[in-house]
């Protein structure tokens, strides 16, 4: 979203009662042996025969100072679900923000059953993740891990429960804070355990940053990243009916295009050109380290760096527009020029890597009452849009504005599709952006 959901809202006191449930739990510290932390975990015995592809990824970021989060002595267990299938995965743990060593005690991946909202797993799926062939890691602050290889069939759109054992006072200071789905936190080390009953519940991923497959040496699998905000982050909490949940589907149901991973580099309230800048003194000054650094500065770490991406699907620049002004200096207002020269250098970077960018019209936002629309921020979206169809300066266009707007008014969200906001979709919203995007593009 482009900013918070409102603090009254049930995923809101979820999150809320976990944080201070979290605060006041205390356990005896752990002594453990750590990984080493240097690089990703080498796959032994696969050599060049092998190649990774994304299956899930989570952009992550900073917190506010008032977020107070914090876990001891407990297990998250976090689920996320497949786009691609494989029989052998490797986990990405992240602690990019954190300004001490992430310690994790053990670590392990199963299969949650189809239809299953709870923690509990399918017997017979739980396995350990390694990290250089230890059970327990370090990751130094601004650093990530990738596990060893781990044996697990999964079909695409398959739940995994990735369960992560803190057992000293960590801060959760990496975090996907509206992740849009139910985690949960166990008290002690249960992350081998089928089922526990949990002492707090989150809508947000923590210290997780992606989930790979191996494929062989000629297979046509790739990815997809989708680089958005809210538009691209949201949805019903544990449905998973994001634009890029139902772009997933399509490609599975599409012939010659099951092998399409979709990886979501959504982040809500994210810009294309700038870093969260709440003015001091602002409500924003809680939440707005939450909106993540700029789509120019993330780009390598969450599209260009992810295993196997071929395509990159962008869809950045409402919060460009609407944020000065309301959660961002005025100073900060942009024009058409600034967002056109933002996304040339994308365009530049993703092509200098052999990745294929598709430009994603900005959709309307008329009537919402976060304060976006002024008749010159429409003229700038006007003009970002011409530009993003005729220019040819992406390598496709895919016209979520068309796709959305209401053709009576093409300044608003068609009421069919408005989630009540006038600026994000509903799930019906979500569908048609899903349907909008070409599949042979892919």
């Amino acid at each position: 979203m482009s900013v918070p959901r409102p603090r009254g809202s049930a995923a809101h006191r979820r999150r809320r009662r976990a944080m201070a449930a979290l605060a006041g739990l205390l356990a005896a510290l752990c002594l453990l042996t750590t990984a080493p932390t240097a690089g990703a975990a080498g796959a032994a015995g696969w050599g060049g025969r092998t190649e990774w592809v994304g299956a899930w990824a989570s952009p992550v970021t900073t917190v506010p100072a008032s977020d107070g989060t914090a876990f001891e002595d407990q297990t998250l267990r976090q689920i996320v679900r497949t786009t691609l299938a494989g029989d052998t995965l490797r986990v990405t743990v992240t602690n990019a923000f954190g300004t001490a060593p992430l310690v994790v005690g053990e670590a392990r991946i199963a299969r949650r059953a189809d239809g299953e909202e709870g923690p509990r797993v399918l017997p017979g799926t739980d396995r350990r993740l390694t990290f250089g062939g230890r059970g327990s890691l370090a990751v130094p602050g601004g650093g990530e891990v990738v596990s060893d290889p781990v044996r697990l069939r999964v079909p695409a759109g398959a739940d995994l429960a990735i369960s992560l054992h803190l057992p000293r006072r960590t801060q959760g200071g990496t975090v996907n804070a509206f992740a849009g789905q139910e985690n949960f936190v166990g008290d002690g080390n249960v992350t081998g355990a089928a089922d526990f009953t949990p002492s707090a519940v989150t809508a947000s991923w923590y210290f997780l940053s992606g989930v790979s497959v191996a494929t062989r040496h000629g297979d046509r699998a790739s990815a997809v990243v989708a680089l958005g905000d809210s538009i691209t982050a949201g949805t019903t909490v544990n449905a998973n009916h994001r634009w890029t949940d139902f772009l997933a589907r399509r490609l599975r149901a599409t012939p010659g295009r099951d092998a399409t991973a979709v990886l979501n580099a959504g982040i809500s309230g994210n810009r294309l050109l700038r870093d969260p800048n709440p003015p001091a003194g602002s409500d924003a000054e809680a939440y707005a380290a939450y909106f993540g650094e700029s789509g120019l500065r993330r780009f390598t770490r969450d599209v260009l760096a992810r295993p196997g991406v071929r395509d990159v699907i962008v869809h950045l620049g409402v919060n460009d527009i609407g944020h000065p002004g309301t959660v961002a200096p005025t100073s900060e207002r942009v024009t058409a020029s600034d967002l056109i020269d933002g996304y040339r250098q994308l365009i530049s970077r993703a092509h200098a890597r052999g990745v294929r960018v598709h430009g994603a019209t900005i959709t309307p936002f008329r009537d919402t009452p976060l304060g976006f629309w002024t008749p010159e921020n429409e003229r700038v979206r006007q003009r970002v849009n011409d530009w993003i169809r005729t220019s040819g300066a992406f390598d496709s266009v895919v016209d979520f504005d068309a796709a959305l707007r209401d053709p009576a008014r093409p300044d608003r969200l068609a009421a069919r599709y408005d989630s009540g906001d006038h600026l994000h979709p509903n799930d019906l919203g979500n569908e048609a952006m899903a349907r909008a995007v070409p599949a042979h593009l892919l």
